[in-house]
């Protein structure tokens, strides 16, 4: 199950309403036609509310049912993704299916992230080599000429299904894609995600992908670690340019929704260990004098929920805040307040809980100070910059400074 993105509503709208019944005459379905038949009425109503931009109307349905009907709500939000970031397009008497891509870049370093407009060679080579290992053979491609950070990519549903249907236009009709001239700033971190979207589209029906191409008896996890290998080896030269100073691994490409959850996965490791490493330069230290705080973080009016995890790094017998990383859970991913920091059998275990993934981290990294308070903190922020507080030693939620003295420049994290 994924979390929703705000706090449940008392009273529904007709139209979420509406949403509500559907989704859950769905999952309700004795029969795949009978199911066919409501997810077409689903399909048929999303793109009404989609196209005259009623996000509010799709949230309040999505937060009702993840309260009330956990199946109906996993049902609704996969028919939302779908219609917002895949269509059927007709073109010269033709019709062509267009799904809209993410091409996720894990990065890390201790100068800046860059984002922002990309050289039309680098969009070419880009292209050559997606043809080459990503593909399915006669497609067309439309790439924004733009490497987003998380702040610019679209924030709905809603500007999803405006962002795909425009892309693939422009990919059906071969012309070239323009970025707003203005872009929202993008937040510094030392390790983030960058993506590069791309709409695709193929006759109806046809392969998107190369993995979908290769016949029957092949094994799918085969073809996609063949894909990803060779894109690995033969994109990163080229991205590493856009991305000067930076360590990076690039991800599968894969459907929107679908590449962007996975690379907001695959970057919550990699912020802890950068994190550890920008401390011990900028502090010159060593790891074992760092001391660590894993705090609960969520909204005690939804049962206690945690949603997240808030990592505060200070010194030992210092009681600042120095710095933090925000581990956000995922899907059916929770917080076990009961994990034991100390258990060597936990940590052991080969599913572990996001809890004891954090305590290994810090541990691999070099930390033994860690502690956990048994209480759940609400997610504030300063009320100043915005900028999340960290739990300190004292168990108060604070802000994370660097000290003045600090080395703040060096070379660059891989």
């Amino acid at each position: 199950m994924r979390r929703p993105t705000k706090s449940s509503s008392r009273k529904i709208s007709a139209d979420s309403q509406r949403l509500v019944t559907l989704a859950q005459s769905h999952g309700q379905a004795a029969s795949r036609m009978e199911q066919r038949e409501w997810e077409r009425q689903i399909e048929q109503l999303l793109q009404t509310q989609l196209a005259s931009n009623q996000q509010l109307a799709i949230d309040n349905a999505l937060d009702h049912l993840f309260h009330v009907d956990g199946e109906a709500y996993d049902d609704l939000l996969d028919i939302v993704e779908a219609v917002s970031c895949s269509c059927t397009l007709e073109h010269n008497g033709k019709h062509f299916d267009a799904l809209l891509i993410a091409m996720p870049i894990l990065s890390w370093t201790r100068f800046t992230i860059a984002s922002g407009p990309i050289q039309t060679e680098l969009l070419q080579s880009l292209t050559t080599q997606l043809v080459a290992h990503i593909l399915a053979s006669d497609v067309h491609i439309a790439i924004a000429p733009h490497l987003f950070s998380i702040d610019q990519l679209p924030r709905s549903y809603c500007e999803t299904y405006t962002l795909t249907r425009r892309m693939a236009q422009a990919s059906i009709s071969q012309t070239a894609l323009a970025m707003p001239i203005e872009m929202p700033d993008t937040a510094p971190f030392l390790a983030d995600t960058r993506q590069l979207l791309f709409v695709i589209t193929a006759e109806h029906r046809k392969p998107l992908l190369r993995w979908q191409e290769d016949n029957i008896n092949s094994n799918l996890q085969i073809s996609t670690q063949a894909a990803l290998t060779q894109w690995q080896v033969h994109a990163t030269p080229i991205l590493q340019k856009l991305l000067p100073g930076c360590g990076i691994e690039l991800l599968l490409p894969e459907a929107y929704f679908v590449a962007c959850r996975n690379a907001d996965k695959m970057i919550r490791p990699i912020s802890i260990r950068a994190a550890v490493h920008y401390l011990t330069h900028a502090l010159n230290i060593d790891a074992g004098q760092l001391q660590a705080v894993v705090a609960s973080v969520g909204d005690d009016s939804h049962e206690l929920r945690i949603d997240e995890y808030r990592v505060s790094f200070s010194v030992v017998n210092n009681p600042d805040v120095f710095y933090g990383v925000i581990w956000p859970l995922y899907d059916e991913e929770s917080g076990e307040e009961d994990a034991q920091l100390s258990s060597s059998h936990a940590l052991n275990k080969s599913t572990v809980s996001p809890l004891q993934q954090i305590v290994i981290l810090l541990r691999e990294s070099g930390i033994t100070h860690i502690t956990k308070p048994d209480m759940l903190f609400p997610p504030e922020c300063c009320d100043d910059c915005g900028a999340p507080l960290f739990c300190d030693q004292a168990e108060e939620m604070v802000h994370a400074e660097m000290p003045e003295d600090s080395v703040q420049q060096g070379g660059h994290l891989h």
